[in-house]
C-alpha cells in the first residue's frame, strides 16, 4: 500500500562545480532518509551559466528526479541539441510557442506521479510572456493525472513571487517555490491551508563569494560599471539550500515545509 504522506525535496539553484559537489555529498549523506522525490533548479549548474548535457546527466546520477530552470537555461548553446529529449528537464512555460523544451511535466516514480511546472517572473527581468491561461491549463492538465503539483517561480521581485504564491495556492498547487535571487528567505509558510510556499529557496554552491560568483570580480563590476565576465567562487566552503515538503499523496495538500541550510566543507572530503 502506498504511503499517504510523501517527502519531496526541492534544492535551490545549483551554481557551478561547487554546487554540484555540495549537492552530491548532501544527497549521499541522507542515505536511508532520502526523500521520495528530488527537484533541483539547474540553470546555473554549468560554470554558473546554463546546463550542459554532461552536467545534466551527472546530476541525474546523483538521484535528482527533475530539474527546473530559468532565464539562464539558454546560455550554453548545446541546450538546443538535447533539451527536447531530456525527459527530466523543464524550461519556463512562458516562452513563445515553438520554443524548444517543455514548461511542465508529470514524472512517475515508485508508484507516485509528481507534476512540476516552471514559471519565469516578469518584473525587473524584461523577459517572458504573460501566460496566465496557458499556466492554468497546464495545472489543470497535470491534475488530471496527479493531485501533486510543484511550481518553481523563477523571479527577481519578492512581491511578484508572494502574489503569485497566493494566487496559485488558491488553485491548489501543492507548493510554490521561489528561485533566482540565490538568497534563502525565512518566510516559509502554507497558503490557503494547502500550498507550501517560500519566496526564495536559496542556492547550492560556494558561500564565500557573491551568490556563488567570485567576490573580486563582482566588486570590480560594481566599482567600474564595466561588464567583466563573472567567474565561479570556489573557497572549498559550500552550502546546500532547499526545502523539504511533506505532501498528502491523496489530496496534494502540503502538510509541512521545512528549510534546508547545510554546510559542506570540501577539505573534509580530502579532495
Amino acid at each position: 500500500m502506498a504511503q499517504k504522506v510523501i517527502k519531496i525535496m526541492f534544492l535551490g539553484d545549483i551554481v557551478g562545480k561547487p554546487g554540484r559537489f555540495a549537492v552530491k555529498k548532501y544527497i549521499e549523506k541522507m542515505e536511508d532518509s532520502r526523500p521520495d522525490f528530488i527537484i533541483a533548479n539547474a540553470e546555473n549548474a554549468s560554470h554558473g551559466f546554463g546546463l550542459t548535457q554532461k552536467n545534466y546527466e551527472e546530476l541525474l546520477s546523483y538521484g535528482i528526479d527533475c530539474f527546473t530552470s530559468g532565464n539562464h537555461i539558454w546560455d550554453k548553446r548545446e541546450i538546443f541539441t538535447y533539451i527536447d529529449g531530456a525527459a527530466r528537464l523543464i524550461r519556463p512555460i512562458n516562452y513563445p510557442k515553438g520554443t524548444s523544451g517543455k514548461g511542465f511535466r508529470v514524472i512517475e516514480k515508485n508508484g507516485y506521479k509528481i507534476g512540476v511546472i516552471n514559471l519565469l517572473g516578469r518584473t525587473f527581468m524584461n523577459i517572458g510572456e504573460s501566460c496566465w491561461e496557458e499556466t492554468e491549463e497546464a495545472i489543470t492538465e497535470m491534475k488530471k493525472e496527479t493531485p501533486i503539483v510543484i511550481m518553481d517561480i523563477h523571479a527577481e521581485a519578492s512581491a511578484e513571487k508572494i502574489c503569485l504564491g497566493k494566487y496559485y495556492g488558491e488553485l491548489e498547487v501543492s507548493a510554490v517555490i521561489g528561485t533566482h535571487t540565490h538568497v534563502q528567505t525565512s518566510d516559509e509558510r502554507i497558503y490557503n491551508n494547502f500550498c507550501g510556499y517560500i519566496t526564495d529557496v536559496g542556492y547550492c554552491g560556494d558561500i564565500n563569494g557573491v551568490i556563488g560568483m567570485d567576490y573580486s570580480v563582482s566588486l570590480n563590476r560594481l566599482k567600474t560599471s564595466i561588464p567583466e565576465r563573472l567567474d565561479i567562487s570556489d573557497s572549498g566552503e559550500y552550502e546546500v539550500n532547499g526545502v523539504i515538503l511533506r505532501i498528502d499523496s491523496e489530496t496534494g495538500r502540503t502538510e509541512s515545509i521545512e528549510r534546508i541550510k547545510e554546510r559542506i566543507i570540501k577539505e573534509e572530503e580530502r579532495l
